[in-house]
């Protein structure tokens, strides 16, 4: 089951990162729409929705919108050409109308994403192997999937990300928190107030 998972979540991000062709953003919508249908085969995820997880997961995808915003300011003195691949992830973007993208991420990339990579592939990595190694294999899987990019900021990116919600997951167990977080941070960092 988590072998599979992983082959599978290889296979879609290769197929978003690596296709010239098509729309970056309903590809990356496609491919989570493919990893969250896996996830629902083997596990119904334990989404409890309340006032209090919205409003934590608001405030933790502000924080986060912080860290990436001091992240990109402090980049170009730690990374050669890090303005130019900051860029580059937006350029995924181009031509696509920003509402599409904000509901996108709002309602189908951040939920999606969050059902899988916490909700279902860290929490059995957690059963399977104790949680601060579920944690860990969880966050350096979701960051290597993003290898396919070839893009060091972004995979540097998706690993602080990661590790940022898959904290909170290993810390809450509240996988409504990480869905907001997840959902509004993508939302706003790439079509609200990008921050390049």
């Amino acid at each position: 089951m988590i072998p599979v998972a992983i082959l599978l979540t290889l296979a879609c991000w290769a197929f978003t990162f690596g296709m010239a062709w098509g729309n970056f953003w309903v590809k990356i919508g496609l491919s989570v729409i493919i990893i969250c249908l896996y996830s629902l085969i083997w596990q119904k995820p334990k989404v409890r929705f309340s006032l209090k997880s919205v409003i934590a997961g608001m405030l933790s995808a502000v924080v986060l919108y912080g860290i990436f915003f001091l992240g990109n300011r402090m980049a170009p003195y730690i990374v050669p050409g890090a303005g130019a691949q900051v860029g580059g992830i937006y350029d995924l973007g181009t031509g696509t109308d920003r509402v599409l993208i904000f509901l996108l991420l709002c309602f189908i990339t951040g939920p999606g994403e969050e059902i899988f990579w916490r909700g279902f592939l860290q929490e059995k990595l957690m059963q399977r192997f104790g949680d601060l190694k579920g944690f860990a294999m969880g966050t350096l899987i979701y960051g290597g999937v993003h290898l396919f990019s070839m893009n060091f900021i972004l995979i540097a990116a998706a690993l602080v990300a990661g590790a940022f919600w898959g904290g909170l997951y290993l810390w809450r167990r509240d996988l409504c928190l990480v869905i907001v977080s997840h959902s509004l941070w993508g939302a706003f960092i790439f079509a609200v107030f990008p921050i390049h």
